[in-house]
């Protein structure tokens, strides 16, 4: 039995550190599905683990692209499920690890089965982006199902420019009444591993705290430079993310440095709100607060593989 020793929660909560800890206690290496960690140009923004985090455990899909690659979940879901079938011919575990919901996803479960949409729906939706352009899918995504918004704007933001993607969204929300995020991890995918499934979880404001630290950490080490860095390439997909576009506004004169500060520190509060929904919609994750005891962890995975 090859076992997957999977790591989640909100930003800033710790999983970095549990993941190496684990890694080392069951001698195996970790894959990252922290989408904004792929790549090698966006490093303090993106809080990839340090250099010494780095050599404690082997890590895979850690800045191993570039920002001017076009890198899809379908395309991680290929390499990461490559790479787990290359560790488990020798290892009976590895370990993943991340806050990017949709890639966690990907390689848990794969992609899912939606309802058939009336033609009726998709030709109204399909009009309305004709008339009001992209902006409108957008728009009506946030409000139909802001979750699942939330967390393409951050782990996937180049499909909220694909038209065709959005549509489907869309008329999927409108032609079942449903939010599109109802619809995914349904039906898994067969595996040739078995998931188990970590969380940890803080008390709101200790979350919100650690969060405020993180990014005035990474003030202090330089994210204004990396950003500045960065700027000319503003457009590019991997860069509409949080840390990044409210330094992009600074650099365009909109918003002074101290309110893109506080900006960052909002937008990032947000999504780890958002994080923690999406996550706990799994009912087989075990959760357990973040100053946990290792050695309580280490025992609860020992004993589901019994």
């Amino acid at each position: 039995m090859k076992y997957l020793i999977t790591i989640v929660g909100p930003t800033a909560i710790g999983k970095t550190s549990w993941s190496i800890i684990l890694a080392n206690y069951f001698n195996c290496e970790i894959l990252s599905c922290d989408s904004r960690q792929f790549f090698k140009e966006m490093s303090i923004g993106t809080a990839v683990p340090s250099i010494s985090e780095l050599a404690a455990a082997k890590h895979h899909f850690i800045q191993n692209k570039s920002v001017f690659e076009n890198y899809t979940v379908g395309d991680y879901e290929k390499e990461a499920l490559s790479k787990l079938e290359e560790l488990f011919l020798t290892n009976d575990y590895a370990i993943l690890v991340g806050g990017s919901g949709l890639y966690l996803d990907a390689i848990l479960k794969g992609f899912d089965e939606f309802p058939e949409i009336d033609t009726s729906v998709r030709t109204a939706v399909n009009s309305s982006y004709e008339k009001l352009g992209i902006g409108y899918l957008q728009q009506k995504l946030q409000e139909l199902d802001p979750t699942y918004y939330a967390v393409l704007n951050l782990e996937n933001p180049q499909t909220l420019q694909n038209p065709q993607r959005m549509m489907r969204f869309v008329e999927v929300c409108l032609g079942s009444g449903k939010p599109y995020s109802s619809f995914l991890n349904q039906k898994e995918k067969t595996r040739n591993f078995t998931p188990i499934l970590i969380g940890l979880e803080a008390d709101r404001k200790i979350i919100y705290n650690r969060i405020n630290q993180r990014v005035d950490t990474m003030m202090s080490e330089g994210l204004l430079a990396e950003a500045k860095k960065l700027y000319a390439h503003r457009d590019l997909n991997a860069l509409q993310t949080v840390g990044y576009r409210e330094l992009f506004s600074y650099f365009d004169h909109a918003i002074s440095l101290e309110f893109a500060i506080e900006e960052i520190k909002k937008n990032t509060r947000r999504y780890s709100k958002r994080q923690l929904t999406w996550f706990k919609r799994n009912e087989k994750t075990k959760w357990f607060d973040f100053e946990t005891p290792i050695e309580k962890v280490i025992s609860y995975i020992n004993s589901i593989k019994q």
